[in-house]
């Protein structure tokens, strides 16, 4: 398995290496991923729950390592947690299902035209 921590510490060092070498790209990051917080809409566990929902339909490693570890700061429980997961399996089953739908629509759009 992943030592996730040290995953993390890893990913923030490059990370910090891209920023010295592209300031503005990191800048512009952070702008971006400060923005939901300045609106007050949505509590800071609830943000980390979405967003561990996301890194997971996402399939992005550093996302998990980044947002798991700031989930547990703000007090998520690993239940929260796993209802969050479940949401994402949710949304990727109904994508396939949904893309499945797609791939219907394109063969019967080829069996039309011959």
């Amino acid at each position: 398995m992943l030592n996730w921590n040290d995953y993390r510490k890893q990913l923030m060092r490059r990370v910090g290496e891209l920023g010295k070498l592209s300031p503005d790209t990191l800048s512009g990051y952070q702008a971006l991923s400060g923005a939901g917080q300045k609106t007050g809409h949505l509590d800071a566990r609830t943000r980390e729950l979405i967003a561990l929902a996301v890194a997971v339909t996402t399939r992005c490693d550093g996302c998990i390592a980044v947002h798991a570890d700031a989930a547990i700061k703000q007090g998520a429980t690993r239940e929260e947690v796993a209802e969050a997961l479940g949401v994402a399996v949710a949304l990727n089953a109904g994508a396939a299902m949904v893309y499945s739908a797609r791939v219907m629509d394109a063969l019967a759009d080829d069996s039309q035209a011959t």
